[in-house]
């Protein structure tokens, strides 16, 4: 079918210079060829064609003053992407590596994301191309505000409801939320991933790496396994790998190796989570400081790491968690992992995995959870966060951690039953578009050409 072709020629015409955008619409676009031909409605109506195309796009600039007095200027984005399923939601991320394409990418992913969840949320993105890292205090307060100031007029509870992502924590949700309540005077439910002080969900932090173990752990007992003894391979070292290491020992698993931007740390014995979060939460250290505690475990550099790939994934082990960032794991490192043993990786991070190596888990018939549907879980508990916030009603932990569950559980079907009723079994990857598409776009359909 020319539609995927046609379609990602428009894009490349229309938004240039977007590699990482193009890549996740060529993975959905491909994986949607079954249900195209099956249904005509979707082309009748061009939801494929307006599912690409956001419906705003919000560049502005970020003006701020350092420590030394010097006005620093940044990008600022936020795209609303699709909000057929309820308000826009998705992440704001201060990182150096934001582009405009980065922010659609994961805007579009978080169409499909959002969709899964069952949940009435739509899909957005966004953040700055900022660096929190050195920063002092008083910098981050002042750039937060200053962002707050330009982002604070297109965003509302029904409207739009931003969240955190990469260098987007409980500190700086908190200085934009009390810049929004400055400027607006009103104190609303606007921003997800606040502190349960004052209106944040519990069991929000825990929540995506607590999620990636449960869809992780529902994929295998779909095959009549369990975690339970199995050496696990975790990338990144900040939220998400926190939380999923932690959730893995839990889950009677062993943890054995993280990363940060200096290198990976493997550790035959399994990570020693106290020493993790000291270093990462409190310190905010390099992970070779690990090694003062622990002599024996093993620091790769980044400069020693394989020229076609990523030396966390080098390891022998049974399972996998990439929870760093996008395109961190290779064909090369696809090829390792299956040689040395592993038979389930569910994805923490957005698109962790390049497209080759998406291709090569499939081929290999191993439980792969992509990160649309893997890593679900923060996202469904910011709109747990977003319920508590409209009703003044907090939710105990037990209440938020048995929905959590159950979400990831309900994704875990919907892309399995997907995939099933078209053939390919085991194929989450086809399973979890679908389900997410067809979700959107029957809503779309609906709702009319608006």
């Amino acid at each position: 079918m020319p539609y995927v072709h046609d379609t990602l020629t428009r894009l490349k015409h229309s938004s240039p210079a977007q590699a990482e955008f193009y890549q996740a619409a060529d993975e959905v676009l491909e994986s949607l060829r079954p249900l195209m031909e099956a249904d005509r409605r979707y082309h009748d109506h061009s939801i494929i064609e307006r599912l690409v195309e956001p419906e705003r796009q919000i560049l502005f600039r970020v003006c701020w003053v350092d420590d030394q007095g010097r006005v620093q200027v940044n990008k600022g984005y936020r795209v609303q992407f699709n909000s057929a399923l309820g308000p826009y939601k998705g992440g704001l991320r201060f990182h150096p590596s934001v582009t405009s394409g980065v922010i659609k990418f994961l805007g579009f992913e978080q169409i499909f994301k959002n969709a899964l969840t069952g949940l009435p949320i739509g899909a957005g993105k966004g953040g700055a191309n900022f660096d929190p890292k050195g920063k002092s205090d008083g910098e981050i307060m002042r750039f937060c505000q200053a962002f707050m100031t330009e982002l604070y007029r297109h965003i509302g509870p029904a409207t739009d409801v931003p969240a955190g992502d990469i260098g987007v924590g409980g500190r700086e949700i908190g200085y934009m939320f009390g810049q929004y309540k400055k400027l607006t005077g009103r104190y609303e439910g606007i921003l997800t991933g606040k502190d349960p002080l004052w209106g944040g969900s519990l069991g929000r932090t825990e929540a995506t790496g607590y999620g990636v173990v449960y869809f992780a752990e529902n994929m295998l007992q779909g095959r009549g396994d369990t975690l339970a003894g199995k050496r696990c391979l975790v990338s990144g070292s900040g939220n998400v790998a926190i939380y999923t290491i932690e959730k893995l020992y839990q889950k009677e698993a062993i943890p054995v190796t993280c990363s940060d931007s200096s290198g990976t740390l493997y550790h035959e014995n399994g990570i020693c989570l106290k020493t993790l979060k000291e270093l990462k939460e409190q310190q905010r250290a390099r992970l070779d400081k690990y090694l003062e505690t622990y002599p024996e475990a093993q620091f790769i550099p980044v400069k020693d790491y394989p020229e076609d790939g990523h030396a966390v994934w080098r390891f022998p082990a049974q399972a996998a968690f990439p929870c760093a960032t996008q395109n961190e794991l290779t064909e090369a490192d696809a090829e390792t992992l299956l040689a040395n043993g592993v038979i389930c990786i569910s994805e923490g991070a957005n698109m962790p995995s390049t497209a080759d190596a998406i291709d090569r888990f499939i081929d290999a018939g191993i439980a792969y959870g992509p990160g649309k549907a893997a890593n679900a879980g923060g996202v469904a508990t910011s709109q747990f966060e977003m319920a508590q916030n409209a009703s003044m009603q907090p939710w105990s932990l037990d209440k938020v951690d048995r929905r959590l569950q159950s979400v990831m559980q309900n994704i875990y079907q919907r892309c399995a039953d997907t995939a099933e009723e078209f053939g390919q079994p085991h194929n989450l990857v086809l399973g979890g578009n679908i389900a997410g598409f067809r979700r959107v776009g029957d809503t779309m359909i609906q709702q009319g050409v608006v």
